[in-house]
């Protein structure tokens, strides 16, 4: 997959594997089916059609099937690449406003939201399960510190706080904010030190910059376009890079990991893993980087849902 062909293929140049993360163990998601620009899905008792710009095939079940479905997002954009898109939630039958979803020991609030959302991207699952991995037999010697920005509704902060880390959770939204919140209730994690942070990403990382704080993990998971609760512009093409670079200077002497995802963007994994590289050199360690995948029911196709790279220290490559 990470061959290079060709006459003009560089000679030495660092081929890195890419692989495919799936998660696993969802009782309550399941991707039913997708195909001519849409997903069919099931969250916890419900249904939904959204709109996927990567289905380029046709649906494997029959349309029916489809029209079943509890709810159907509208989608008012012709860009097949916007995917945080405006539109209208079109429902066939009533459903709760929000209804209880879990996974594994994590349990949180599903809801339709304007952008298309649920509350949850399934996908990240395997994040999730990595950083319970990494973070739990590090925790039990030594304190961890996480830092998680554009954090949404707070399942990576709770994945972390639940294996023993302190986190910083950082999002410019009030209400989703609050809505992490509430998911952290849920999941019997009140407890757990979670600081909820309402500001924008880079700044209030610069400001850590400058008062010394340093941490052993770093989830950054930043949208396309957004901004900042005082109006400031996020472009993802324009700004990662000097986030990326003030987030190096937040590392601790002694980091576990570093999680970078993104989606909706015309970008290859490639381009992630070589920005994380410039990031992390001189800490040694293993990047792992590709994309982030869902697995039909129906034919088992792989929907591809978004790129990551994610870097994590290996005590064995100094």
């Amino acid at each position: 997959m990470s061959q290079v062909e060709g006459s003009l293929a560089p000679r030495r140049a660092e081929m890195p594997p890419l692989v495919l993360l799936a998660p696993s163990d969802w009782q309550d998601y399941a991707l039913l089916d997708s195909g001519a620009g849409a997903r069919l899905e099931r969250l916890g008792p419900y249904c939904f059609v959204r709109p996927e710009p990567q289905a380029l095939w046709q649906p494997a079940l029959p349309r029916k099937l489809w029209e079943r479905a509890d709810a159907i997002f509208v989608g008012s954009s012709p860009l097949l690449e916007d995917q945080e898109q405006h539109g209208r939630w079109q429902f066939r039958r009533p459903i709760e406003s929000r209804w209880l979803v879990r996974y594994k020991h994590l349990s949180f609030w599903a809801a339709p939201t304007p952008f298309r959302h649920l509350g949850v991207f399934p996908e990240q699952a395997s994040h999730w399960t990595w950083l319970v991995e990494l973070i739990s037999p590090v925790a039990r010697q030594r304190p961890v510190r996480v830092l998680n920005l554009f954090g949404y509704t707070g399942l990576a902060s709770l994945a972390a706080a639940s294996a023993g880390a302190s986190v910083t959770h950082v999002d410019a939204s009030k209400r989703i904010l609050e809505w992490a919140r509430a998911n952290q209730a849920l999941s019997g994690l009140s407890s757990r030190p979670i600081r909820w942070i309402v500001d924008d990403a880079l700044k209030f990382a610069q400001r850590e910059v400058r008062r010394g704080s340093r941490y052993d993990g770093l989830i950054i998971d930043p949208p396309k376009f957004g901004r900042g609760p005082r109006g400031e512009v996020w472009k993802l093409q324009e700004s990662l890079p000097g986030l990326l670079q003030t987030c190096r200077s937040l590392l601790s002497e002694e980091p576990l990991f570093v999680v970078l995802t993104t989606y909706a963007i015309r970008a290859s994994a490639l381009s992630l893993y070589y920005a994380l590289a410039e990031m992390m050199r001189g800490y040694g360690g293993t990047i792992t980087t590709g994309e982030m995948v869902l697995v039909e029911e129906s034919a088992q196709r792989l929907l591809s849902t978004a790129i990551f790279a994610r870097w994590s220290y290996d005590p064995q490559r100094p």
